[in-house]
Parts: C-alpha cells; structure tokens; sequence
C-alpha cells in the first residue's frame, strides 16, 4: 500500500472544490435549520437550480456575472413558490415538502420533454458551459504544484476553481456570522426555539421564515454552480442522497455554528476517501469489487449519520441547546 499517495489524494479532499461546494450548501442549510428551526430536506433541488441556471445561460451566451445572477434568481423563485404553501407546516410535514420538492425539481430536469433545455437523463456536458468560467481567471494557463498537490491552473479541476469556491466559502461563512450576531439572527433564533413566543412579540414569523429560505436557497444554489463546474450538470447526481451528504456534513460539523458545516465537509470528503482508498488497497478483488467498495463506503455515512444523531446531535462545535432538532 503507497501510505504517501493515499494521504496525499485525503489531504487533496481537504480543500476540493467538491468540498467547498458542499460546505457552501450545508452553510445554507445551516440557515434553514441551524437558524431557524426549518426542516428543509430539498437542499439538492435549490443546488440543482443553481447548476440548471448556471449552465443553460451560459450555454445560451450570456456573460459570467449574468448567468450566476440567473442561478440566484432561480432559487429567490423556487424558494417563494416553495415557502407560500409550506412555512406554516411544522417539523417532519415541512421535511416531506421540501423532499418532494426537490425530487420534482429532478424529475422535471430528466424529463424528454425538456432535453433540448436541460439534455434530459444525459445533463448538460462540462465543456459548454465551463469556459466564461475559466475565462475570467487572471492567472496562466499550465499547471502549477504546492508540495504534493499538482492541478491544471485554469482547467475544470483547477486551482482557479479552488480558490474561488474557497473564497466564497469564507465570505459566505462571514455573511452568516454576522447576521446570526444581527437583531434579524436573533429574531430567526427566536423562530427556532418558540415561534410563537416571537409571533406575541409582534413579529411576522412567516416573513422571516420565507427571509431565511430564500437565504440559505440562495447558497444553495452558489453551492450548485460550484459543484458542476468541475464535472457536468446531471439531474441524477444531485437527487435524495445529496440532500442527506449535506444534512451529515452539517450534523458532523455542528448546526447552529459558522465553521461546522465547513469542518463537517472536510472531514466528510476526507474521511470517506481514506476509507475508500484504503479498502481498494487492502481488499482483494474477488472479496469486494471496486463497486461494492464504492457502496459500502456509502453504508458507512449512513451509519455515521445514524450514530451521530443517537450519540451526539449537536456534532463537533455544535452546542446541544443550540440545536432544535425536535421541532414541532
């Protein structure tokens, strides 16, 4: 087993641009719940939109800026025709909703009717919408190595992608950290902990709910674009199993906190190369195929999810009054 190369591709997981895109979705999860007590579990189909909007508008010739600005606007949209009929309900009918959601959200990406917008089943290759993306990177062209670390500067598995996705990253995470400290976090804490106290206040708890999820949607969809950059926009790679990455991704990090979904996606993406890698190295083939390997290290996150909400709810920052999992 070659140890350097196996901690060198774990290491590399660290700071992937899948993992920022993962910790830029959990952060607007974190908005959803971690803030305000909203059992969102649709946050594939707002990462969906994001990547639909992203890409058909660039495909279409519109400028970077204008095809992120679509992407948002896909989730602001989503987001008010998903909260009228939904912010009232409560805990697990909420979660049934936005599961639901986002699975039509899916489902209408695949659909034939559509393959001339969306491709269909097939998606939307990489190389048609990659290139304003690339094109905006100041740096040049080649590849360029930090220690063990060698990627193409300017390709779709870039170091331009890395420190752009990263960046946002932060200065999502600061964007939150501020607003949880704001007297409009504290109203969505409030929300969170009794909403109706909140509403005898005077407050109009359904506007602030439909704040927070077009808010966190809105990441949401960033986290989307992201994600697809590097790869190509199929309607099947963000589908239930997502929603439930990202819904462990925080719970590991810990709800409620500005770095926990961060550290949750390192660790996730880390641990579940480390795990893979190391049982492709040690397991022989005709005990495991490299498929089996590939589905057990996904049985292994349903099992951490699982211990994690029976042993430690709260995560690893995460503060266990913090956390309103038991939401009504």
């Amino acid at each position: 087993m070659d140890w350097s190369n196996l901690l060198t591709n774990v290491a590399g997981e660290l700071f992937a641009p899948t993992t920022a895109a993962f910790a830029l979705a959990a952060i607007g999860l974190n908005v959803h719940f971690g803030l305000t007590g909203l059992l969102n579990m649709g946050q594939a189909g707002f990462m969906l939109l994001g990547a639909y909007g992203f890409a058909i508008s660039t495909i279409a010739g519109w400028p970077l800026w204008a095809a992120v600005a679509v992407a948002i606007g896909c989730a602001v949209v989503f987001a008010i025709i998903l909260g009228i009929p939904t912010l009232k309900l409560r805990g697990d009918y909420l979660a049934i909703v936005t599961i639901a959601a986002a699975e039509i959200v899916r489902l209408v990406g695949r659909s034939t009717a559509l393959t001339d917008l969306t491709g269909a089943s097939n998606g939307l290759l990489g190389n048609a919408f990659k290139h304003t993306f690339a094109g905006a990177s100041p740096l040049p062209d080649g590849t360029f190595s930090l220690g063990p670390f060698t990627y193409a500067i300017n390709a779709s598995n870039s170091w331009w992608l890395r420190i752009v996705g990263w960046a946002v990253v932060a200065l999502v995470a600061l964007l939150v950290w501020r607003l949880m400290k704001s007297p409009w976090g504290r109203v969505l804490k409030g929300i969170r902990e009794d909403e109706d106290a909140v509403r005898s206040l005077g407050k109009n708890v359904f506007s602030y709910k439909m704040q927070s999820l077009i808010l966190g949607g809105t990441i949401g969809a960033l986290a989307g674009v992201l994600y697809v950059l590097p790869r190509a926009v199929q309607p099947d790679a963000m589908g239930r199993p997502t929603t439930f990455w990202i819904w462990t991704i925080l719970l590991l990090g810990g709800a409620a906190t500005v770095f926990g979904p961060i550290l949750g996606s390192m660790l996730f993406w880390a641990g579940l190369m480390l795990i893979k890698s190391v049982m492709r190295a040690a397991v022989p083939a005709d005990v495991l195929s490299v498929a089996q390997i590939e589905a057990f290290g996904w049985i292994l996150v349903g099992v951490a999810l699982m211990l994690l909400i029976i042993f430690r709810p709260q995560g690893l920052l995460g503060d266990k009054k913090e956390l309103a999992i038991n939401v009504r």
